[in-house]
């Protein structure tokens, strides 16, 4: 097995692209001529980059490689369905369980803003709907405030109680409509609330207007001098984004400067990104870097060659927000790190969780708050680009933007780890919802998950909120989701690097 460090990390991608470079296009369209007429080029392009890359390839019968060996019956197969979309979805293996990630691209262009952060947003991030004990009403709040977003330049808060939109208040019949209308793409009234005996008084509306925002996901950090004792970093990280990646340096130049002693990571919106940037952070964290296996990306038996250790590094990329590299630096990395707390939820995944898989081997990592996403499998952008084995971004003349993100690796960490499909556990269970009365500003002490913490760091035994009888998490299914939410995946430039 290769091994890979992180200063030769281009020979990797350009081992992919010469591969790729030697297939023949047309190899795989069978002998003959063609009979039958191909409804849709675009079909044939989803078939033919699964077949090569998808990490469930060997159990999908309709992926095997003699699929293609009778062109009629190949096309007319791929004819029988009424989209390239529909095709995709039919090639999931044991789709919604064992593959809840894969998921086909209508324009490449957004997702790759969305996973450098940039999205057309009012920049409210919101928690589940919750029941108002006693009563029909549902109210939401506002659970994180993208910087210089409208939401943020509106003056709407981190905590803010939200129960109206555009004047409809939230109950338990329409809540799920009132909600979606934040994804809408139009201007809203947003109308916050406080909440006394069950009683919701309105306090004020906000006019929002969805605009493009880069949310910088190195949202807050801080040292907590005294702690017992000890110097406590505090970092509220929500996203794995490469072209922050020296932002994310810079915090851990003040933390090393500070001499902490020990990490709080604040992953509870962290829905996770790029494998590289999960190795960084990992380096700078992890007093041995450089000199052991942080992570083993383990692709399917057509990839099987390009299964690697990713050791932990002493230099990090630098990328603006195209994507495009700029230049490196030296990782800042902690010398005296002796324990590590990650505040967690329900929407830890991906590369979160596997900085959670990838340490464990190396320091106490102690989890606070609730059950993770379970997410051990990554994937990749597939273009419409054969002779690139479908990495590369077509040109510009290209005739469409689709493209997939299927899953295309298993993660595990140093000690062959990667059973935490159904998410890690808890150490100390919070959940944060449950204060949604006083919800308090990252980085207050007595903000409930960053205290959980700060307690076990005192030996203060932590405690469950009581939970209000009647207060309750609302179903979601009706709701929509932020596109892009929970994803690892490998950056394009790294199979494309020269």
């Amino acid at each position: 097995m290769k091994k890979i460090n992180y200063l030769l990390v281009a020979y990797l991608f350009v081992s992919f692209t010469f591969l790729s470079c030697s297939k023949d296009e047309n190899e795989d369209e069978g002998s003959g001529d063609a009979t039958v007429v191909l409804n849709d080029p675009i079909s044939n392009f989803t078939w033919k980059a699964m077949n090569s890359w998808y990490n469930w390839k060997d159990n999908v019968p309709n992926l095997a490689d003699s699929k293609k060996d009778d062109i009629d019956a190949y096309y007319t197969y791929l004819n029988g369905f009424e989209s390239p979309e529909k095709l995709f979805d039919d090639l999931l293996f044991d789709a919604g369980n064992t593959d809840r990630f894969s998921w086909f691209i209508e324009d490449y262009v957004e997702q790759q803003k969305s996973f450098q952060g940039v999205t057309t947003t009012t920049g409210i991030r919101r928690s589940a709907p919750i029941l108002v004990p006693d009563t029909e009403s549902v109210i939401i709040y506002a659970q994180h405030i993208s910087t210089g977003s409208p939401a943020d330049l509106a003056g709407i808060k981190r905590g803010n109680i939200i129960n109206e939109i555009d004047g409809e208040v939230m109950n338990t019949t329409n809540y799920a409509s009132v909600i979606n209308k934040l994804y809408s793409g139009n201007t809203i009234v947003v109308s916050t609330a406080k909440e006394e005996n069950g009683v919701l008084t309105k306090l004020n509306d906000f006019t929002v207007t969805p605009t493009e925002v880069s949310d910088n996901p190195v949202h807050f950090s801080k040292v907590f001098e005294n702690v017992n004792g000890k110097k406590v970093g505090y970092l509220v990280y929500n996203g794995f984004r490469s072209s922050y990646n020296d932002e994310l340096n810079a915090v851990f130049t003040e933390f090393k400067g500070s001499g902490i002693s020990e990490l709080i990571l604040d992953f509870r919106i962290n829905g996770g990104g790029s494998v590289e940037t999960s190795a960084f952070l990992a380096s700078m964290i992890n007093k041995s870097a450089g000199t052991d296996t942080f992570a083993d990306l383990r692709f399917n038996s057509k990839h099987s060659n390009e299964n690697g250790e990713y050791n932990f590094g002493n230099s990090l990329n630098i990328y603006d927000v195209s994507g495009a590299k700029t230049g490196s630096e030296t990782i800042n990395r902690l010398a005296d790190i002796t324990k590590l707390y990650v505040i967690v939820s329900g929407n830890t995944a991906s590369a979160s969780e596997m900085i959670i898989n990838g340490l464990t081997p190396f320091m106490p990592v102690t989890l606070i708050g609730e059950t993770t996403y379970g997410k051990n499998v990554g994937s990749i952008t597939l273009y419409d680009s054969p002779t690139s084995d479908y990495t590369s971004q077509p040109s510009e003349k290209s005739s469409h933007k689709k493209a997939m993100q299927p899953i295309v690796f298993q993660i595990f960490n140093k000690l062959g780890e990667s059973d935490y499909t159904q998410g890690f556990a808890p150490d100390i269970e919070i959940e944060e919802w449950m204060s949604w009365r006083n919800i308090l500003p990252y980085g207050d002490v007595n903000e409930v998950m960053l205290k959980a913490a700060l307690d076990d760091i005192k030996g203060v035994t932590a405690k469950q909120q009581f939970k209000v009888d009647g207060t309750q998490i609302m179903d979601e299914k009706s709701i929509q989701k932020i596109k892009f939410e929970n994803e690892m995946y490998i950056d394009d430039h790294f199979f494309n690097e020269k």
